[in-house]
């Protein structure tokens, strides 16, 4: 049964295998000097470099980025983060200049994290690609239903609300749920 499958490649074991650990240890490999920057200019070059790095070892296998596409790339992914906590770009150069919230570190494990994030859930939509069939209807809503049931503890109380038919041709969010549920409960993805 295709739905077997999928929750098989879909345990958090073989994610953390797959997705995780190549992550956390690209981030162990990067090398800081000091936990805090001396202006602007070297803040966009450490999270640029550092964002070039981590893609280049875990996601692209080789393929850089421009200097100004790494860093406009790493400062979404921070600013993204510091608005969740309700700050901004400058907020998170402001803790790696004075070293303040676990400084420049810290700055780069939000980084890590994002594109780890980014990274499980295009592989989770690959799983879902691979056996949910784009033709059979009914397949897809059986395949849906089965994955709410299974996994449904974990989910988000918004994706109960809703007959499995709703995310049948469109997982996007049924799969935020899922990823975000892996964040919060896997020892494995804790960090994610």
């Amino acid at each position: 049964m295709p739905v077997n499958s999928l929750l098989a490649e879909l345990d958090e074991r073989i994610i953390a295998q797959r997705i995780g650990i190549p992550h956390d240890e690209a981030r162990m490999r990067y090398p800081i000097h000091s936990n805090t920057v001396k202006n602007f200019d070297e803040f966009n070059r450490i999270i640029g470099d550092y964002y070039n790095t981590h893609f280049t070892s875990s996601i692209s296998q080789g393929g850089r980025l421009s200097v100004s596409e790494s860093s406009s790339r790493a400062k979404e992914i921070v600013e993204k983060e510091y608005r969740r906590r309700e700050g901004d770009i400058v907020m998170a150069y402001n803790d790696a200049h004075d070293g303040t919230n676990g400084g420049l570190r810290v700055v780069l494990d939000i980084i890590a994290d994002g594109l780890k994030r980014e990274s499980v859930e295009r592989y989770v939509r690959d799983v879902f690609d691979r056996y949910v069939a784009p033709n059979s209807w009914a397949q897809q809503v059986e395949i849906i239903r089965q994955f709410i049931a299974y996994c449904g503890s974990f989910l988000s109380a918004d994706i109960h609300a809703n007959p499995p038919e709703r995310y049948a041709r469109n997982y996007q969010e049924l799969i935020q749920s899922y990823v975000s549920a892996l964040q919060g409960t896997s020892g494995l993805l804790r960090r994610l």
